[in-house]
């Protein structure tokens, strides 16, 4: 029997997905009838699903064994009470190539100091400015999960000193890793370039706060691609004003679309990016989806589930 499967992204999108999804479980062996917006709850067996596609009430699909959803975060929806089969969140190499290469970029523009000069055409020749090498510049990753760890990966293969923190111990081969309270301050105070991907739960709000940003060294660079609420605004704000932070690269943000009334915007040491850090790759990710809907047919365990305890 056909596994039925609900679309529930934007449906903007709804064309892209169709064609993906369908030659995805095509090649996966997957006997299926895809879905979009409108279709009878009661006859959904699983649900490609997006915060921004409209269903809040999980209640009428009395059939639904999984929802996958196309997104990495799902702190927004996965204490939806009325949420109670598994979820899977998105994993895809797209994905995490994406983020991989944002965050490589960033740190090398703030390893190299690129902005004196792209910013600076104004005729003074400025022969004091050379940056270290990678191997004697000193990388921050808070967060080692699919993402965290391929970015910190890619920055110790360029030859940074990485370390990273995770609330879980973590062993990744060239990453110095940490976990524990005091694991988070060897860290930042050895950060001189920190990059945040942590998922955003009650225990990793605000993370990085007044207190926090205290610990690393003066003049250290911040870029957060992970979630906005990892940061509260004002402490890094009065550090920038201060000089304990020497720039920060955002590209998430507590409210989105950023405010155009934001200091953030309007700062000299902060440059906003439009929350562009890693998007979700429709070809990529449709063959991640397809792949899970097999193993789920063929009663297998899915890959990439929710720990709802944990919030990730």
């Amino acid at each position: 029997m056909a596994a039925t499967i609900l679309y529930a992204g934007d449906r903007a999108e709804w064309p892209l997905y169709r064609e993906a999804l369908t030659g995805a479980l095509a090649q996966a062996g997957v006997s299926a009838q895809l879905l979009s917006h409108g279709s009878s709850p009661d006859k959904i067996d699983y649900i490609v699903y997006a915060p921004n596609g409209g269903i809040e009430d999980f209640t009428p699909f009395t059939r639904l064994k999984a929802v996958l959803s196309l997104w990495a975060g799902v702190e927004t929806f996965q204490h939806n009470q009325t949420l109670r089969v598994p979820l899977a969140r998105m994993v895809d190499p797209g994905l995490t190539a994406g983020m991989g290469e944002w965050v490589l970029g960033h740190v090398m523009r703030a390893h190299l100091g690129m902005d004196t000069h792209i910013l600076g055409q104004d005729g003074i020749w400025r022969h004091d400015t050379i940056p270290p090498l990678a191997q004697d510049r000193h990388i921050g990753v808070l967060g080692l999960g699919a993402l965290g760890a391929h970015a910190a990966r890619s920055l110790a293969r360029v030859g940074f000193q990485v370390s990273g923190w995770s609330r879980r111990p973590k062993s990744i081969p060239g990453i110095a890793c940490h976990s524990s309270a005091k694991g988070l301050e060897a860290v930042l105070s050895g950060a001189e370039i920190l990059v945040l991907l942590l998922p955003l739960t009650p225990e990793t709000e605000t993370i990085l706060n007044a207190e926090t940003l205290a610990m690393m060294p003066r003049g250290a660079t911040l870029l957060n691609p992970g979630r906005g609420g990892l940061i509260d605004d004002d402490a890094l704000l009065a550090a920038l004003d201060s000089g304990q932070i020497g720039a920060a690269t955002l590209d998430v943000f507590r409210t989105e679309p950023l405010p155009p009334a934001h200091p953030f915007w309007a700062h000299p040491r902060v440059t906003v990016t439009p929350h562009i850090a890693s998007e979700t790759r429709i070809q990529s990710a449709a063959k991640t989806i397809a792949e899970n809907i097999r193993r789920s047919e063929a009663g297998l365990p899915l890959r990439n589930l929710v720990d709802r305890q944990s919030g990730y």
